[in-house]
């Protein structure tokens, strides 16, 4: 696998979502905004009943957004737009009127973390660590904050924002809410994911409607809310500060 892509496959009625990046499935625009729309696709397709989001490759979920996007970025409204992608998977996954389960396979970065937390159902391998490192470069997990506090807590997402460099391991994601169940090795966790979907897709569709618009009561201000994050970070990233600490990561 070389080629970056979006693909989604139906099997027995759930539809399985894979995206993937080659630089450690870290994720430009263009691969954000086809995710985005292919969520949206699936929430009205009348062959699918459940969805897995999962990322293609056996170490990494999800390192984020793109690096070569990110330093390239030069004014505030291309900024926006940047860190606006995760915004909109972040917002399509919310609005869909189906049960996302997340298959977490390996370690997970920043907007990563906020895929696996805006799913509604998260299960992972014990390679499943996850850390925020956006600190690190002088701007903050601003767009995912949002997802990440709603499901892990604002203690513990507040611990993994400030201690930018640490990767947590699954266990500790597990105890606090973002992985329901942690497995020792990829294929364990393909085949509770497996089953557990297809278990799911025996439920009442229009009963998982319900319950989803109960778990995400609270977010309906989330299309502006994340835009304003969005721009937030699309400022802080034109900081000397931030200039500076890219100029290092080259």
């Amino acid at each position: 696998m070389s080629q970056p892509y979006v693909k989604l496959d139906i099997q027995n009625e759930v539809g399985y979502i894979e995206f993937f990046h080659p630089a450690h499935n870290s994720l430009p625009g263009d691969i954000l905004a086809k995710l985005a729309q292919t969520i949206t696709d699936a929430g009205t397709n009348d062959d699918i009943k459940v969805i897995v989001l999962k990322s293609g490759g056996d170490r990494t979920f999800c390192a984020g957004a793109s690096f070569n996007e990110l330093i390239n970025i030069n004014d505030a409204e291309t900024g926006k737009v940047f860190f606006s992608g995760f915004a909109n998977v972040i917002n399509a996954m919310r609005k869909c009127p189906k049960f996302i389960i997340g298959r977490v396979q390996g370690k997970t970065v920043g907007g990563g973390v906020g895929l696996a937390a805006s799913t509604d159902y998260c299960m992972a391998s014990k390679f499943a660590a996850i850390k925020l490192s956006e600190l690190n470069i002088g701007i903050g997990p601003f767009v995912v904050g949002p997802a990440i506090e709603r499901k892990m807590g604002l203690s513990a997402m507040s611990q993994i924002a400030i201690d930018a460099n640490s990767f947590y391991p699954a266990d500790w994601a597990q105890q606090k809410g973002l992985y329901t169940q942690v497995y020792d090795s990829t294929e364990a966790l393909d085949e509770a994911v497996k089953a557990t979907a297809e278990h799911l897709c025996t439920y009442n569709p229009e009963a998982i409607k319900e319950m989803k618009a109960i778990f995400w009561k609270g977010t309906e201000d989330w299309d502006t809310l994340l835009a304003e994050r969005a721009a937030t970070s699309g400022t802080l990233v034109l900081s000397e500060f931030t200039k500076e600490k890219l100029k290092t990561y080259k």
